[in-house]
C-alpha cells in the first residue's frame, strides 16, 4: 500500500502542504513572542499574562497588535524565534508520521490525523514558545553573565580612574530623576546615563559595554526590580558610591504582595554602598523616611515638610500653569531662587533628589539652580502638550500609581480658568490594592473635575462607584470602550480654555 502511486501523491501533497503550513505557525508565533518579550522572557511573567489575557491569546486569529512598544527582533528574540521555528518543523514531521501511519488504516483517517494535528500545532504556538525558551535559556543565562561580566570590570576599571556611579531607585519617580539629574550636573560634569527606562540588569550592561567610556566623569544608573534581590543584582553591577531613593508606595503589589517587601528591596541599593559613600532619601515620603532613620552610612534627606531636619529642602512653591517657582535651600550653602517648566509638587521632589547629588558632589547653588531651569518635562510625565487649538492638554500617560494621580489631580486644580477634564482608566498593577485605589481616585476627581472620562467599563468600575459616593453628577461621566472612543467622546466636550488631564495609558499587553 504504502508503495502505491496514490500514497506517493499523498505524501507529495502532504510535503507540500507541510511547507505552507510551516510558513503560518510560524507567523502566528510572532504575537505571542511580542509578549514574551514585553514580560523579559519570563516565563512565569508569560504565563500571568496568559492567564489574564485569554481572549486574546487564545482566539483563532490574532488582532493586529495594539501595543504601543512593538515587537524587536534583537539577537535573543531571533534566537528565540530560530528555536521555535525548528519545533515547529519537528511538530510537523511528527504529525506528518502520524498520518502515514494512519494511511495504512485508512486514507480519510490519515487526512483527519493530520488536520486534526497541525490544528492543535497551529493553535498552540503560544505554548510552544514556552518550550522553546526554556531550550534556549541555558544559552541566554550564558551569554548575559558575559555581558555582565564584561560590563562590571568596565565600572570597577573606570572607577579607579575617578568615575562616580550614582544608582537611583524607587517605586516611582526614578526615571524623571535620573533625567532630571543629568541635566543639572552637566552644569559641572560630564555625565552619562542610561536611556528611558533602562534599569535591568542586561539593559544596564549594554549602556555600560557600548557607552560607557573614560571621558565620562558621572554614570547615572536607574535601577529597577519586580522581586527581591534584583537591586542588589544590578547594584553589584553598576557599583555605585551615591544611592538615591526617590519615594516608595504601592506599585507592582502583585508581585511584592507587601509595602515591607518593597521597603526592603528598594534598600539593597544602600546595602550595597560602602561604609564611607552616601545614601540619599526622600524625606517627604513616609516609606522612605524610616528607612533614612536607620541607616548608618552618611546620609541625606531632601524634601519640602520637616525642613530643619533636611540637608536640601524647597520652601516658598508656587505653582502655575507654565511650571513652578521655589527657594532652594542647602544646610550649610544657603538658599538661591529656582525656576522650573516642571508642574506639580511631586517634580520638585524630583529636581530635589538633583540638587542633593550636586550638593554632596560640591557644585555650587547657583550652578544647581542654572541646571533646574534647563530641565525640560519628560514625556507622559506630567508635561503640558500645545495643540495650537486652544485647550490645555496635561500628558501625564506614564504608568500611574496613587501618589502621582494625587500629584496629577492637584496641578489640573491649580488651573482657574475652564473646565477641568480627566482622560483614564484608572491605575493597574496594584495588586490587591487596585480597586481600594481606584475608588479611592474616583472620590478624588470628583473634587477637582467638572468632566471625567473613563477608558474602559469593566475596569473603571470602582472609579465610577468612587465618583458617584462622592456625589459626581453621573451626566459628566462618559464611559468609553478604549482610548480612541475616549478621544472622539473628548472632542465633544472640550472647548477653547478647557484644560484635560490624560492620567495614566493602560501598559503594553495589558487587557482593556
Amino acid at each position: 500500500m504504502y508503495h502505491s502511486v496514490s500514497f506517493v501523491f499523498f505524501l507529495a501533497i502532504y510535503l507540500a502542504l507541510s511547507m505552507s503550513l510551516y510558513k503560518v505557525f510560524n507567523k502566528r508565533a510572532l504575537y505571542p513572542l511580542h509578549m514574551l518579550q514585553l514580560e523579559g522572557y519570563n516565563e512565569g511573567e508569560y504565563k500571568a499574562w496568559l492567564a489574564a489575557n485569554k481572549e486574546k491569546i487564545k482566539a483563532f486569529r490574532y488582532a493586529p497588535t495594539s501595543e504601543k512598544t512593538l515587537l524587536v527582533m534583537t539577537d535573543r528574540a531571533k534566537r528565540l524565534f530560530g528555536t521555535h521555528c525548528r519545533l515547529n518543523r519537528i511538530l510537523l514531521a511528527v504529525a506528518l508520521v502520524a498520518a502515514v501511519a494512519a494511511y495504512g488504516i485508512s486514507p480519510t483517517l490519515a487526512v483527519m490525523v493530520f488536520a486534526l494535528l497541525c490544528v492543535g500545532i497551529y493553535y498552540f504556538q503560544y505554548v510552544v514558545l514556552i518550550y522553546a525558551n526554556r531550550i534556549n535559556y541555558p544559552r541566554e543565562m550564558k551569554i548575559n553573565q558575559g555581558f555582565y561580566d564584561s560590563a562590571q570590570k568596565k565600572v570597577r576599571d573606570l572607577k579607579e580612574k575617578g568615575l562616580q556611579v550614582v544608582g537611583i531607585t524607587g517605586s516611582f519617580g526614578k526615571t524623571s530623576t535620573k533625567f532630571i539629574t543629568s541635566t543639572v550636573l552637566e552644569e559641572a560634569f560630564v555625565v552619562q546615563n542610561t536611556p528611558s527606562s533602562y534599569n535591568t540588569p542586561m539593559g544596564l550592561s549594554k549602556v555600560i559595554n557600548n557607552e560607557l567610556d573614560e571621558k565620562d566623569e558621572i554614570f547615572l544608573a536607574e535601577l529597577g526590580a519586580k522581586e527581591p534581590g534584583e537591586i542588589a543584582e544590578v547594584a553589584e553591577l553598576v557599583q555605585p558610591s551615591i544611592g538615591i531613593i526617590t519615594a516608595i508606595g504601592p506599585t507592582h503589589m502583585h508581585l511584592f504582595k507587601t509595602i515591607e517587601n518593597i521597603q526592603k528591596t528598594k534598600y539593597e541599593l544602600i546595602e550595597a554602598l560602602a561604609d564611607d559613600d552616601i545614601a540619599i532619601f526622600n524625606y517627604d515620603n513616609d516609606y522612605v523616611k524610616p528607612l533614612a532613620d536607620k541607616t548608618k552610612k552618611r546620609t541625606i534627606r531632601y524634601g519640602m515638610e520637616e525642613i530643619d531636619k533636611l540637608d536640601v529642602y524647597a520652601k516658598d512653591i508656587a505653582v502655575h500653569e507654565r511650571g513652578s517657582s521655589f527657594t532652594l535651600g542647602f544646610k550649610d550653602k544657603g538658599e538661591v531662587k529656582a525656576e522650573t517648566k516642571l508642574l506639580g509638587k511631586h517634580n520638585i521632589s524630583n529636581l530635589l533628589a538633583a540638587a542633593s547629588v550636586g550638593y554632596v558632589l560640591g557644585m555650587e547653588p547657583e550652578a544647581v539652580a542654572r541646571g533646574i531651569g534647563k530641565v525640560e518635562p519628560v514625556e507622559h510625565r506630567l508635561n503640558i502638550v500645545d495643540g495650537g487649538t486652544g485647550i490645555i492638554v496635561i500628558d501625564d500617560a506614564f504608568n500611574s500609581n496613587p501618589v502621582g494621580a494625587r500629584a496629577a489631580l492637584d496641578v489640573l486644580s491649580q488651573f482657574e480658568k475652564g473646565k477641568k477634564i480627566i482622560v483614564t482608566p484608572g491605575m493597574v498593577e496594584l495588586g490587591d490594592m487596585e480597586e481600594e485605589e481606584n475608588y479611592k481616585l474616583g472620590k478624588e476627581i470628583a473634587k477637582v473635575c467638572d468632566v471625567a472620562i473613563l477608558v474602559g467599563k469593566k475596569r473603571t468600575a470602582p472609579i465610577q462607584k468612587g465618583l458617584m459616593d462622592a456625589g459626581f453628577s453621573e451626566d459628566k461621566m462618559i464611559v468609553t470602550k478604549n482610548l480612541d472612543e475616549a478621544t472622539a467622546s473628548l472632542g465633544h466636550v472640550a472647548v477653547v480654555g478647557d484644560v484635560v488631564l490624560f492620567e495614566n495609558d493602560l501598559p503594553d499587553s495589558y487587557d482593556e
